[in-house]
């Protein structure tokens, strides 16, 4: 029998005698008030007890084999950033003879996926440091003062199995702290928020220089506006580091990483599937490999190939090949909707289109896939009018073709809306530069309305020149249901030259 079961042994032997005892006293003195008695002492207890036991279980321990940078892919800016400030923990001695403080805190920021809890953990193994990880939402209880007291009991505990691992330094990784350090003030029910926020605020300002046990806090929150500043400012999170989604080669390291233990087949063309998976994070990459390796299975096949990589991004991105058995009028407005989306893509931005397809996935009757030629971080006024007219185009070319419009294109007008505004709020449009707060709703409106409606008028005057070319790509897409990029750019350049 263990600590754990010999106590609650005890417990139970406890409370037996008790009530034993109380029955006994009641039936003696013909009264009910030791019962009554009795029955708010043990009210008392089981709220003492549920508070003991909301204290446990805060920073799980994980005991793990190394995990170090290079096991990340991509991501090289953050890693450089987060190994030079973790330089200042390994290199105690050299810091501390150039009167250099240490690091009390360190905040990752980014996208949900994009590999901050990874990172932390690297971090342990760096530093020679245990890891201690918990979530934001661990400290919150209805109890006052249980946040608290959680936030104590995580730091004592960091030091407790830092000395018993014989390390000098431990790791507290706290996922999604927006939710524990959230700006005070806010009306949230009740003060416990601010209270355990407080908490935190003492316990990282009680981290001393010369402590035999240094204690690093990680942060990470894809919210860094909520925060409170007093959390943010130098001597607590000293220093913010962004993880950002990964660029293209930072995908295609990532890809090799989660493929390593996986059998590939020749055809795989890592370069390329990391220039499809734009806007990909970490954690949908390695869906991405996870749901080929299983689609693979189910095929019967021993390797991975290609094109169930390819399968994979979709399913990724818009879920399973839905069994809806769509009419033939459906179908054929899917088609053509989708076909002047891929041809004025192509035309705004030559070798754009990825993937067109009018089978039905997730909620999506048909879908384009797009791969911009370039990554880029700014747009330009072009680039958004670009964006603007590929988003518009389906529901032009259906009232062009089809003498109607459906209620299909409710997704693409709000992406247009929604660069509309872009340029509005970048100054890029007739009104000229102003601030958002200074524009008047109705102006605003009024310039959207101007941007969108001269935009469809030029898609009906292009897709009216070639509505030949519509028609036939869209009776060639309904054929065969679905197009690669390439094989889209092919057919529309015989039936351009034609």
């Amino acid at each position: 029998m263990n600590q754990a079961e010999k106590k609650s042994w005890l417990e139970e032997a406890v409370m037996g005698v008790l009530l034993a005892l109380t029955l006994f006293l009641s039936y003696k003195l013909m009264s009910p008030l030791p019962l009554i008695l009795a029955g708010i002492s043990a009210m008392i207890y089981m709220i003492w007890q549920q508070k003991q036991n909301a204290t446990q279980g805060i920073g799980d321990y994980k005991a793990e084999s190394s995990f170090s940078f290079e096991e990340i892919g991509g991501q090289k800016v953050a890693k450089k950033e987060l190994s030079e400030a973790l330089d200042f923990m390994v290199q105690s001695q050299a810091a501390d003879e150039l009167g250099i403080r240490p690091l009390k805190g360190i905040l990752l920021c980014g996208p949900p996926g994009t590999g901050k809890t990874l990172l932390a953990k690297a971090a342990a193994t760096y530093t020679n440091s245990v890891f201690l990880s918990c979530s934001g939402s661990d400290f919150i209880e209805v109890y006052a003062g249980v946040g608290a007291s959680r936030i104590r009991n995580l730091f004592n505990k960091a030091r407790d199995k830092a000395k018993k691992s014989n390390k000098k330094g431990a790791v507290i990784f706290i996922d999604e702290i927006d939710v524990l350090g959230a700006k005070r003030g806010a009306n949230r029910g009740h003060m416990e928020y601010e209270q355990t926020l407080n908490a935190l605020l003492v316990e990282m300002d009680g981290l001393k220089t010369h402590e035999s046990i240094q204690i690093l806090i990680i942060g990470a929150t894809n919210r860094p506006d909520l925060l409170d500043p007093a959390l943010l400012r130098p001597g607590r999170f000293d220093r913010q580091i962004q993880v950002d989604l990964p660029d293209k080669e930072g995908r295609e390291h990532i890809l090799n990483i989660h493929l390593r233990n996986k059998p590939v087949s020749d055809d795989v063309n890592l370069a390329m599937l990391a220039k499809e998976t734009v806007g990909f994070s970490g954690a949908q990459l390695e869906s991405v490999c996870n749901e080929a390796a299983i689609l693979s299975l189910r095929q019967g096949k021993k390797t991975i190939n290609f094109e169930q990589l390819k399968e994979s991004i979709e399913k990724v991105l818009l879920g399973a090949a839905g069994d809806r058995k769509a009419i033939e009028e459906e179908l054929w407005r899917v088609a053509v909707h989708e076909t002047a989306h891929a041809l004025v893509s192509e035309w705004e931005r030559p070798g754009s289109v990825a993937r067109l397809t009018i089978s039905p996935r997730g909620r999506a009757l048909g879908y384009l896939r797009q791969v911009p030629p370039e990554e880029k971080v700014l747009e330009t006024k072009s680039d958004m009018i670009s964006a603007i007219r590929v988003a518009l185009a389906g529901l032009v070319a259906e009232e062009e073709i089809l003498n109607q419009g459906s209620n299909g294109a409710r997704q693409d007008l709000t992406m247009a809306s929604q660069m509309a505004q872009q340029i509005v709020l970048s100054g890029l449009s007739d009104i000229g530069p102003s601030g958002a707060a200074e524009l008047p709703e109705q102006v605003r409106f009024q310039e959207l309305q101007k941007i969108l409606d001269r935009e469809k008028k030029n898609l009906q005057q292009a897709l009216k020149s070639q509505r030949d070319t519509v028609e036939k790509m869209a009776r060639l897409l309904r054929e065969r249901e679905s197009l690669s990029g390439d094989e889209f750019r092919q057919e529309m350049e015989q039936q351009m030259t034609a």
